[in-house]
């Protein structure tokens, strides 16, 4: 069964098409990489997923339904971590995720339990009183994901999780991600960090101005490496998009 589908996907910025086209489907229980460079077009993807855009056209599923008509049910379904979260910031960080939770109509036993486990799990445990406005970027970051958890989603979207986060909390957060796709969650993730997406990722895909440029499972990934000599992820994302962009030095350097 597939969790997420992307059909002939579309999105357009005054005659810029970040998005171009896209095709892709996800099946459930899988943890999937989304990589590109900067401005490829992974965040503009995520924001369409997560229904605070509107495609140009095209078509996204999500667990059987069609977030075009349906724009309620399956916001139930998924928890979304952005690149920059955005925030209740007067509340404090136990309020805000208490507050998430009563919106997923999770009970209120249920969500008193789950927010003292994520506070402590996540390190912020010592702030749970403090306003989030005072919280560190990495502290918000980790809030942002407690708050995308809470109600156990069968999606979970998540655009550069560990930016600003200490490799101590990263390795938990990693721990958890994983969990959750044993459990059968899918993990929908962009990252700059091709070494952990290289640990993590069953399957991969490349965005490169708007458009798909690869796509493969971890193991064909594995086998791709093998056959060019590449050493790892990264190389062969360099080399992908060395194909699409000359590859230049600074002139006084030559």
């Amino acid at each position: 069964m597939n969790c997420l589908e992307l059909t002939n996907l579309r999105k357009e910025f005054k005659e810029i098409v970040a998005v171009d086209s896209i095709n892709l489907k996800i099946r459930k229980g899988i943890f999937f990489g989304f990589l590109g460079p900067n401005g490829a077009g992974k965040t503009t993807t995520i924001l369409l997923i997560a229904g605070l855009l509107k495609p140009d056209s095209g078509r996204i599923i999500i667990l059987d339904l069609d977030i075009e008509k349906d724009e309620t049910e399956y916001k139930r379904h998924i928890g979304i971590v952005l690149d920059r979260p955005l925030y209740f910031e007067k509340l404090t960080g136990k309020e805000y995720l208490r507050f998430v939770g009563e919106m997923y109509r999770l009970d209120k036993i249920i969500v008193k339990k789950r927010t003292e486990e994520l506070l402590s799990y996540l390190g912020i445990e010592e702030k749970k009183d403090d306003l989030i406005e005072t919280y560190s970027a990495g502290m918000k970051k980790k809030l942002s994901l407690g708050a995308a958890i809470i109600h156990n989603p069968d999606l979970l979207i998540l655009d550069e999780p560990f930016e600003g986060i200490d490799p101590i909390s990263a390795r938990s957060i990693t721990n958890v991600l994983k969990q959750m796709v044993y459990k059968g969650t899918t993990v929908f993730m962009t990252s700059h960090n091709l070494e952990l997406v290289e640990k993590l990722c069953d399957e991969v895909a490349i965005i490169n101005k708007g458009k798909l440029i690869f796509e493969s499972s971890a193991e064909k990934i594995r086998e791709e490496m093998k056959n060019t000599g590449q050493a790892n992820l990264e190389n062969l994302f360099i080399e992908l998009l060395a194909a699409e962009k000359e590859m230049r030095s600074l002139s006084w350097l030559e």
